[in-house]
């Protein structure tokens, strides 16, 4: 029942769009027209000023005509750079890339362009549903900054598929890590490295020695990466400063925490050795959780993709998503594979075959009596 055809065209329309993150206001205006043209209502947040960006999150309720609890649609609008002056193009293989410049965007308008075509669907063929909820989130890409502003006390659903993962439509994953960063600063004290390095304290070196103590890679069942380091001024003098960043990802909440502590404390001990001060920051972007196998949202999903002769296995994701923040906060949910490969590069791709299977996947979900 997709119309292929529209749905490639409003992926197009979607794709030639700017919207970097925290600059999604014309995406947003442009999926606003889009609701309008289905009778829908929509409310847009006040989450800008609070975030810094120029657009909100864009919500909307949609009553059903089925007695069953409503389901929460979610996907972001914000894409990765770099993604200004995207392109579409379809190659005789049916295989859909940017031009080579720019990421294409599919993640994750893929996403939008597959709940708008779903539901035109229902709407023009007067089918009946149970109740839907839409959130475009702004600013989901830097850490999910856009759902944490939104209120999340304005849904009714208790489940959600967020359909923001890589791979092919008819996977979705139903656990995903806690991801804390961290930011380490040595301060110790300049002096002159020929004539009175004696005088100083080496930050560079006091952090390297920290680093040196740092596992990364696969740790158990963490992963750990040092990712920045900066520090010095100039050949002749001490370095006073030093500063390296790094995360650690877990699906244990518990493991992820310990282990960020550890790293902090091991600084502070190390940068004791060499006179100097270690200045911490760590900081929680989501938090892990895994969503039971025999959870209906789960069910729901397996029984759709069979419907429409898709696999319908899960997997675990070390990415995160808005899913994260959802579930944190009391809603059930997945993350569901939508037509997009190698997102976050160049090469970004996905096909008019998996573009029409993940709309179709909406719809079947969307129409589901379970």
């Amino acid at each position: 029942m997709i119309n292929t055809a529209r749905l490639l065209n409003t992926f197009k329309n979607l794709v030639t769009i700017d919207s970097p993150s925290f600059g999604e206001r014309q995406i947003c205006d442009y999926i606003k027209s889009e609701l309008k043209e289905l009778d829908l209502t929509f409310y847009e947040d006040d989450c800008a000023a609070k975030i810094g960006g120029n657009c909100g999150n864009l919500y909307s309720y949609i009553d059903g005509d089925i007695n069953l609890p409503p389901l929460l649609f979610c996907s972001h609008m914000d894409t990765v750079e770099p993604s200004r002056g995207k392109t579409m193009t379809v190659h005789d293989n049916g295989t859909i890339t940017s031009d080579g410049t720019t990421v294409l965007g599919a993640d994750d308008l893929a996403a939008i362009a597959s709940y708008l075509e779903a539901y035109r669907v229902i709407k023009e063929n007067g089918l009946p549903h149970r109740p839907l909820e839409l959130l475009f989130a702004v600013a989901e890409e830097p850490y999910n900054i856009g759902i944490k502003a939104f209120d999340l006390s304005i849904l009714k659903s208790k489940e959600a598929y967020v359909f923001d993962l890589s791979g092919p439509v008819g996977v979705a994953a139903n656990q995903a890590p806690t991801l804390i960063s961290f930011k380490i600063t040595f301060l110790g004290r300049s002096a002159h490295a020929g004539f009175a390095p004696e005088n100083g304290i080496h930050a560079i070196k006091a952090a390297a020695q920290t680093i040196s103590q740092i596992k990364c890679g696969r740790v158990d069942d963490l992963t750990v990466n040092i990712g920045t380091i900066t520090g010095g001024t100039a050949n002749n003098i001490v370095p006073d400063k030093c500063t390296f960043t790094g995360e650690v990802r877990s699906f244990s909440d518990e493991h992820a925490t310990a282990h960020a502590d550890y790293i902090a404390g091991l600084a502070k001990k190390t940068a004791q050795i060499f006179g100097a001060v270690a200045e911490v920051e760590i900081t929680k972007h989501i938090t892990a959780y895994c969503t039971d196998t025999n959870h209906s949202v789960v069910k729901r999903f397996k029984n759709s993709c069979k419907g429409l002769g898709l696999a319908g296995s899960l997997c675990s994701t070390y990415g995160g998503s808005d899913n994260n923040h959802l579930v944190l906060h009391g809603i059930d949910g997945i993350v569901v594979a939508t037509a997009m490969n190698d997102c976050h590069t160049t090469d970004e791709y996905t096909t008019v075959k998996e573009l029409s299977n993940a709309a179709n996947l909406a719809l079947s979900l969307m129409l589901s009596k379970e």
